[in-house]
């Protein structure tokens, strides 16, 4: 007589409700990778803004026909080597002149809610 071979019904059953629960628990987390990720970029938007204003701030300090002056939080996307990303904004405050810094805020309204990150700007003329 011939054995058969291969799995029974009861273990692929098994095998199938094990994967299903295990989907079931995993897939929260994903789901929530996604605010994760637009949080994240987001601050990173920001850190570049701050960055380049702290670049910008160096190089004016040292030649006044270098770089540009900022009076403003909106004038700091200047700074940037490509364009801000669509969908992101400043917010206008002004930002005095001098080793005044000042927290600006960046509001990314491409997601729903929209998510803001805080970046620092120094006045210089």
């Amino acid at each position: 007589m011939k054995q058969q071979r291969g799995f029974t019904l009861i273990e692929l059953v098994m095998v199938i409700v094990i994967l299903g629960v295990l989907a079931a628990v995993a897939l929260p987390k994903f789901v929530d990778l996604r605010s994760d990720a637009n949080t994240a970029a987001t601050q990173g938007v920001a850190g570049a803004l701050s960055s380049a204003s702290s670049i910008n701030y160096s190089q004016r300090s040292i030649n006044t026909t270098k770089g540009f002056a900022v009076a403003n939080c909106t004038d700091v996307s200047q700074g940037l080597q490509t364009p801000m990303p669509a969908g992101y904004s400043i917010g206008a405050l002004a930002v005095g002149p001098g080793v005044t810094v000042s927290t600006c805020v960046l509001t990314n309204a491409n997601v729903t809610p929209s998510v803001t990150a805080n970046f620092t700007a120094i006045g210089i003329l």
